[in-house]
């Protein structure tokens, strides 16, 4: 789906393929059929963006082969799907029975993450709409927070120089630009804002910046506007914006509560939680050491408990949970609310769906009523959308 920004700048809105399993090429074609396909029927548009998450394997294929490529390209057409950006932050085995700080790996000090990098971008130009301005790849904030010593930092440093390189190659053979944004997570080497524009303060800002996440924003209780002011100070760009929600206890000591939380304790994906106390932001690694490890404080209705758990964008979570949807739409506000458009890819990445207590029947319909809640509050600050 596409938007015109009154300032002229087309936003392309997708939903990310993460949320499917697809390690190979073959699954990767098969979702398109499955899945993808069957929301764009459900919205009724002619044209829907599918923001791919490409594991290791698949991306391998399409590099070493051409017409593997031309055949992922021709079934997004057949379908009435594009991609204008991958989700590069699963390496792989992403939907595997227990994921948890796997999905770090490799970090930005191993090789690997560097070669698969650029391996999607030199896949994404080929994918790009003739008429795209560019595309994006989001990635992992450097690696989890340990162990990440000196050394590692100096390596993950110097790939980024590398990457930077890889991507001007890229444009000058292919006249296609890609970006890639790093995602700040909590329990990282960047876990907010502040750490960013640190940790990317030397980058190349044409071809690398932030990919932001308002889950995460919201895990680490930053004020939105704080935080894109901040980076658009440090001229840090926001290459991409996951519209995610996280979800939140208001009052962690309602029993009620604690208990819809532990619903949502599951073993796959990583659930860091965070709270306030005394005027800074505490947490721990996962929703199990919260419940049962005694890690965070449970003050009461003043020091609400956020986790990070990808809510579906238009549904509230059993109460007396609720979720930070209300946070997601100030940051839309932020970045397209106003003269100019501070970002122009957005995706929609819920990937939780079936780890939730009761996961939907219809997964098509889940994720169309997201894009149609986001669709809703993009046109509400003035975007029309773009039917050509």
């Amino acid at each position: 789906m596409r938007f015109l920004h009154p300032d002229g700048t087309p936003v392309h809105l997708a939903y990310c393929s993460n949320v499917h399993q697809a390690e190979d090429l073959a699954g990767v074609v098969a979702q398109l059929g499955a899945h993808a396909e069957p929301v764009r029927k459900r919205l009724g548009v002619g044209r829907l963006g599918i923001g791919l998450w490409l594991a290791r394997a698949a991306v391998s294929e399409l590099a070493a082969d051409e017409r593997a490529l031309a055949t992922l390209k021709g079934e997004l057409a057949a379908r009435g799907l594009e991609t204008v950006t991958l989700n590069a932050f699963p390496y792989e085995g992403f939907h595997r029975e227990v994921v948890k700080k796997d999905v770090y790996l490799p970090d930005w000090a191993d090789p690997a993450r560097l070669a698969y990098t650029l391996d999607c971008a030199r896949v994404l130009a080929a994918l790009l709409p003739a008429d795209a301005r560019r595309g994006s790849v989001s990635t992992l904030p450097l690696g989890w927070r340990t162990p990440w010593a000196t050394e590692r930092a100096d390596t993950a440093h110097r790939a980024l120089d590398q990457l930077a390189e890889g991507l001007t190659e890229l444009e000058s053979d292919t006249g296609r630009r890609i970006r890639v944004g790093f995602e700040p997570e909590p329990g990282c080497v960047v876990e907010t804002t502040t750490q960013a524009v640190r940790e990317f303060a030397d980058v190349d800002r044409d071809y690398l910046g932030v990919c932001l996440d308002a889950c995460h924003l919201a895990v680490q209780f930053e004020e939105p506007g704080e935080a894109l002011g901040r980076l658009a100070d440090a001229g840090l760009p926001i290459v991409k914006l996951q519209a995610s929600c996280a979800v939140e206890a208001p009052d962690p000591t309602d029993p009620r509560a604690r208990a819809a939380l532990r619903e949502l304790a599951e073993r796959r994906f990583l659930h860091q939680t965070r709270t306030v106390s005394e005027g800074r932001v505490v947490g721990v690694d996962d929703l199990p050491d919260a419940l049962d490890g005694g890690g965070l404080p449970a003050a009461g209705a003043d020091s609400p408990w956020r986790t990070h758990f990808h809510a579906p964008l238009h549904a509230e979570p059993e109460p007396p949970l609720r979720t930070t949807a209300d946070q997601l739409t100030t940051v839309l506000t932020g970045l397209v609310g106003g003269p100019r458009a501070a970002c122009d890819h957005i995706e929609v990445e819920t990937y939780t769906w079936s780890v939730l207590p009761r996961p939907p029947a219809d997964l098509a319909a889940g994720i169309a009523a997201e894009l149609v809640w986001a669709r809703d509050r993009l046109t509400g600050l003035g975007l029309k959308e773009d039917h050509s």
